[in-house]
């Protein structure tokens, strides 16, 4: 083996060595097939492809870290909340498992600095913080099944962030929040929607909401959802003693 070689092999080997220990702590148990987990950080825009042609990147696994962080909030709810029905339950799911709290808990865990990308982290969303939570479950899951799944989110979500009480009164969409009130209020409400670019000329999104044709809040962001949902937490403030009457 030549001497180019021998320094690669070493680097590559001491590399997988530090992502082993880093991962480790993460978890807080040891990995058996470390190579899951690598691929729980792989972008898409890297192309990479395996022996057979199929895409190696984190979607995947994302998928099924999706699937097994609802069942275990599933199950821990239907044992924490036996007087919650149906609806009661699924809220409650919703909320511990939705986007802003995925994007929380990658963030927390500061996981982008696994990540593989032929593009800029500086690039991406605040969605590639939960993208990687969910990933790395699913790797979770691949390499030690499903209690160990259960482990680690009993340990990263469950105690540090599950409040049932306060969960009860977080509020997950302002947005479907007020539409429901106006609805039952029999009030009109709309949604106007502008661009409305910064000094900088960074592209961005203006939203007027108004209820029956009077402007109740404004709000700028650089994603028409993100702009419809800031307008309607302000617009929520303004009708809060009326709206938690309801």
């Amino acid at each position: 083996m030549s001497i180019i070689r021998k320094i690669f092999k070493k680097s590559r080997s001491e590399e997988d060595g530090i992502f082993f220990t880093d991962i480790q702590k993460i978890l807080g148990f040891k990995p058996i097939e470390i190579s899951y987990y690598k691929k729980a950080f792989i972008h898409r825009s890297t192309s990479k492809i395996d022996t057979k042609g199929n895409p190696i990147n984190y979607e995947r696994l994302e998928f099924l870290g999706d699937s097994m962080l609802s069942s275990i909030i599933a199950a821990y709810l239907f044992d924490k909340a036996p007087a919650g029905d149906e609806g009661y339950l699924t809220k409650m799911r919703s909320k511990i498992v939705s986007r802003e709290h995925l994007n929380e808990l990658g963030r927390d865990l500061n996981l982008v600095q696994f990540l593989d990308s032929k593009v800029p982290i500086q690039h991406f969303g605040e969605n590639i913080h939960g993208n990687l939570f969910e990933s790395l479950v699913g790797a979770i899951y691949l390499d030690r099944g499903y209690t160990y799944c259960e482990k680690f989110i009993q340990k990263r979500v469950i105690v540090p962030y599950v409040d049932i009480a306060k969960l009860e009164g977080k509020v997950i969409s302002y947005k479907s929040l007020l539409i429901e009130w106006c609805q039952k209020e029999k009030k009109t409400f709309h949604f106007d929607v502008f661009e409305d670019n910064d000094s900088s000329g960074e592209r961005l999104f203006g939203v007027k909401f108004s209820i029956d044709d009077k402007v109740i809040a404004k709000a700028r962001a650089t994603s028409k959802k993100k702009a419809e949902e800031k307008a309607s937490q302000r617009a929520y403030f303004a009708f809060q003693d009326k709206i938690d009457k309801k």
